[in-house]
């Protein structure tokens, strides 16, 4: 049957342009865009990962070693930031239409949203690496799959950019002082300050309202031996509406499954890999298997709105953290009590899957019995 008969005409263009291009779902690791002395900054291309583009996603990961500082900036693009490593990392932030800079404190797992257009900056005090993993959308960005900063100084600062004239009646300085403004600062993205320069303490009450810790977080569904999973809304997060995303955390013990599951409103997920190892397997609309490959820590996927996924955990388990294009995620479960199947009917089970009642019986049987986080068998 021609698809002009199943879908209609806004959803029939979307599945269109998917038939049209070979899709690569292949997990990717991200790319050095730039490495210092004091961290490295780190991204995924839309060459690397076409789908970026297509659904308007971006990602990138920040690098700080001890003392390492990213400069001031913004961006063009809501985003938000997972501590992967880390202890003492510090962020500044002076949110859209505020006076107030904002300092907090940060640490592994945590959460932080970055609205598009904050100014921020970010620094370890601690003595081992930050590692923050950035995810978000970029359906208004510059280019489309990519986050692009606006950096207020340094090498490619724009307070140095325009002319010594100009800058010298906005700041009512002399020509020697524009030049002291505009060019002491040398550094690119990410410097190394000396242990001699203070920067401002962490202020508890703003991190108490601004980061929260997923890792710590009650999860909404665990299973003992399997794993769990935790979706971070702004139901528990108030901050997280200003970006207009959610946050997924799934943690799965080793060999353990997360049963196959797809979103029931139209939503883009990106996931990342944060630790261990497993395997990802993706079925499109028409039922065929687009992913069914090995991820390790490092790994970025795309996963098309409505497409059905599952993760398998490998030998020393499977941490996945993922960003969903809505503030109200709501999944439907292929697999467990709870699953779409446990709903209907035995009548209507029988004649969807073509089997008799002994085997429909059986099935519903197995189905009440299990979860969607399903432990490794004994």
């Amino acid at each position: 049957m021609h698809l002009n008969h199943l879908f209609p005409h806004f959803f029939r263009q979307k599945l269109y342009s998917f038939e049209r291009m070979a899709i690569d779902l292949t997990p990717k690791k991200a790319e050095a865009l730039f490495e210092g002395d004091g961290g490295g900054y780190y991204t995924w291309t839309t060459s690397q990962v076409p789908l970026l583009a297509t659904e308007n996603l971006g990602a990138g990961r920040l690098l700080l070693q001890p003392r390492g500082f990213a400069l001031p900036h913004y961006a063009d693009s809501s985003k938000l930031g997972y501590v992967i490593q880390g202890s003492d990392g510090v962020a500044g932030m002076v949110l859209p239409n505020s006076k107030e800079e904002v300092v907090v404190k940060l640490e592994k797992g945590d959460v932080i949203a970055v609205p598009v257009g904050a100014v921020s900056w970010w620094f370890n005090d601690g003595d081992t690496d930050l590692i923050i993993v950035f995810l978000g959308e970029t359906s208004k960005a510059l280019i489309p799959g990519k986050f692009t900063y606006f950096f207020l100084t340094g090498a490619i600062g724009v307070i140095g950019g325009f002319s010594t004239d100009l800058t010298s009646k906005v700041y009512g300085l002399d020509k020697d002082e524009v030049q002291k403004l505009t060019r002491s600062q040398t550094g690119v993205l990410i410097i190394k300050l000396d242990k001699t320069q203070p920067v401002p303490k962490p202020q508890l009450h703003n991190t108490k309202k601004l980061v929260y810790n997923i890792d710590g977080a009650e999860p909404e569904n665990a299973v003992e031996k399997a794993g769990l999973v935790k979706t971070l809304t702004e139901k528990d997060f108030g901050f997280i509406e200003d970006v207009g995303l959610s946050l997924i955390r799934v943690k799965l013990e080793p060999n353990a499954i997360k049963a196959p599951s797809y979103p029931v409103s139209p939503m883009v997920e990106l996931i990342y890999i944060a630790r261990g190892s497993g395997k990802i397997e993706i079925v499109d609309f028409n039922g065929k298997s687009v992913l069914d490959t090995q991820v390790e820590a490092g790994d970025l996927l795309v996963v098309p709105q409505f497409f059905v996924v599952a993760e398998i955990a490998g030998e020393e388990g499977l941490e996945s953290y993922s960003i969903v294009t809505t503030t109200k995620p709501l999944f439907e479960e292929l697999a467990g009590k709870t699953s779409i199947w446990s709903i209907f009917s035995s009548t209507l089970q029988q004649v969807a899957l073509n089997v008799d009642s002994d085997f429909q019986k059986l099935f519903i049987s197995k189905i009440k019995e299990s979860t969607n986080l399903i432990p490794p068998s004994t």
